[in-house]
This record gives C-alpha cells, sequence and structure tokens, in this order.
C-alpha cells in the first residue's frame, strides 16, 4: 500500500499515524475513508476503510492513497481543498496530474 508524499488529512482525524498503521494492517476502522488514485479510471475514488479490508483489495491495493478523513463529508472536503490547490498552482483542476507531479515515485499513473 503506497501512501502519497504529503498525505491530506481531515481535520476530525485523531492520530493518523495510527489510522495508517491499522490500514496497512487491514484492522478495521468504520469511522475513516481513504481517498485513493484508482489506476484503472486515472482518477481519484473515496473508499471505506472496510472497503480495502476486503481480500479484493489486499491482493490488489490502490495505486496511492492520497488523504484519510472521518466521514464521507469530510472526503469530499479534502478533494475540494485538493482541487483549489490544484487551479491555483497549476490553472488547471486536473487533481490527477498534479499530485503525480508532486510525488511521482509513490504515484503511480
Amino acid at each position: 500500500m503506497n501512501f502519497y508524499k504529503n498525505l491530506y488529512i481531515g481535520d476530525t482525524v485523531k492520530k493518523p499515524e495510527k489510522a495508517i498503521r491499522k490500514l496497512k494492517r487491514h484492522k478495521k476502522q468504520p469511522w475513516l475513508y481513504v481517498i485513493a488514485y484508482d489506476g484503472g479510471t486515472d482518477r481519484l475514488a473515496v473508499y471505506h476503510s472496510l472497503m480495502l479490508s476486503q481480500w479484493y483489495y489486499k491482493e490488489n491495493p490502490p495505486g496511492c492513497i492520497v488523504g484519510l478523513a472521518n466521514g464521507r463529508e469530510e472526503a469530499f472536503d479534502l478533494i475540494e481543498r485538493i482541487a483549489k490547490e490544484s487551479l491555483a498552482a497549476t490553472g488547471q483542476a486536473q487533481l490527477v496530474t498534479y499530485l503525480s507531479g508532486i510525488d511521482p515515485e509513490n504515484f503511480k499513473k
């Protein structure tokens, strides 16, 4: 499981290091949502953390985890923040291009 260099963390996520450790071990965290790069569609996707503990995602993890949020609404707020940063930096709202330009080692296109 790859994590983005500048991982986006929601304001209400407490102890993000512990959440990352639990994600790597596929432990249940019913409150956690994950924003990840989906290589098949070349887009960002929002996953409930319980989905990533299923056998399919254990064998085929997402390309790169970009953000952690406490709830679905906060996950969409993080995507909005990424879009605003991309727009300010590049003048375009192409999130995948923006994120892969910052961290090409961990962000697998």
